[in-house]
């Protein structure tokens, strides 16, 4: 209450005049401040407008991804299968599926989106793009993963592959090579078993055409860097900040699936259109006196309208 006192009071004082819509404009404020504020304030209200269509448009486009992903790992992935081997039938189904459409020559497909990579043989040869493929598909199937990027001394991206949840570990998967990395015992093993050079050797010296530059001395599970000017600084800030950041499986799924990451743009967004909106009414009843009544007053008046209708329709039938 003690924060509205002074509005109260600045109102109280001020020649205002009010239009249809219940706000109170001053008289004796310029012309030009004024309308200055009535065009931020369309602006920013039409903005924020479109900020919610854009939450509601990629929560749609969310929930169609999550059905199709559904539906390829339903048919896929063992549904009560340990992690181990809803990772072999996926790797499985990636070097022995059905065929698949031909990538076009114009390089139009988004990446990103797991329709495209798993429907597309060129994407599922590449290993950024089958280890999409993969992570859409085993998190669709229950478990948790998150990618892992293979980089070297100066932070550069030689190789892309996939870490799943398994109990009590982190395994690694290899999706662009369809394997599951193993040491000489059979049992899978983690990043930092194949951070051993020893280890990483024995356990790719079967894979075909393996790069031994895909060492795993250096690792990253999202790396920034790749953003122009801002990437390097926003990286090292967020490490230094929150050292974890990185480890979150959430994380992985914003950057891996294109509709996932729309909803986190777009409430982003929204937010910072409602925080501005906010600032620009404080400012107006503040500084300009212009008084809006609040929402919470609007739907009072609509709701209150409708009823006297209703009510008005009823006594004259």
């Amino acid at each position: 209450m003690k924060l509205l006192r002074p509005l109260a009071v600045k109102a109280s004082e001020l020649d205002l005049r009010s239009n249809r819509d219940g706000v109170s404009w001053p008289r004796t404020r310029s012309r030009t401040s004024l309308s200055a504020f009535r065009a931020a304030w369309y602006l920013i209200n039409a903005s924020l407008v479109i900020g919610v269509v854009l939450v509601i448009y990629s929560l749609g486009w969310e929930y169609s991804t999550r059905r199709y992903l559904k539906g390829f790992s339903d048919a896929i992935v063992p549904a009560t299968a340990p992690a181990e081997e809803k990772i072999e039938a996926i790797l499985d189904w990636m070097a022995h599926g059905p065929a698949r459409r031909k990538l076009n020559d114009d390089g139009s497909l988004e990446n990103r989106d797991p329709t495209d990579t798993l429907n597309y043989d060129a994407l599922l040869k590449v290993c950024g793009t089958a280890t999409n493929a993969f992570i859409n598909l085993i998190d669709s199937g229950g478990s948790e993963s998150r990618r892992l990027l293979l980089v070297d001394g100066n932070q550069k991206t030689n190789h892309v592959v996939a870490e799943v949840f398994d109990g009590d570990r982190w395994i690694i998967a290899d999706p662009a090579y369809r394997v599951i990395l193993r040491g000489v015992d059979g049992k899978p093993l983690t990043r930092q078993d194949l951070a051993n050079p020893s280890v990483f050797d024995e356990a790719t010296k079967a894979i075909r055409d393996y790069d031994p530059s895909y060492s795993y001395q250096h690792t990253l599970h999202i790396h920034l860097g790749h953003f122009p000017i801002i990437g390097r600084p926003v990286q090292l800030a967020l490490d230094r900040l929150l050292p974890s950041w990185q480890d979150s499986a959430l994380m992985t799924l914003f950057v891996e699936r294109s509709s996932f990451g729309a909803i986190v743009a777009s409430v982003l967004l929204t937010l910072f259109f409602l925080l501005i909106r906010v600032q620009i009414r404080w400012y107006a009843e503040m500084r300009l006196g212009v008084l809006y009544p609040r929402v919470r007053v609007q739907l009072y008046r609509t709701f209150a309208a409708l009823f006297n209708k209703h009510v008005s329709t009823k006594l004259l039938e």
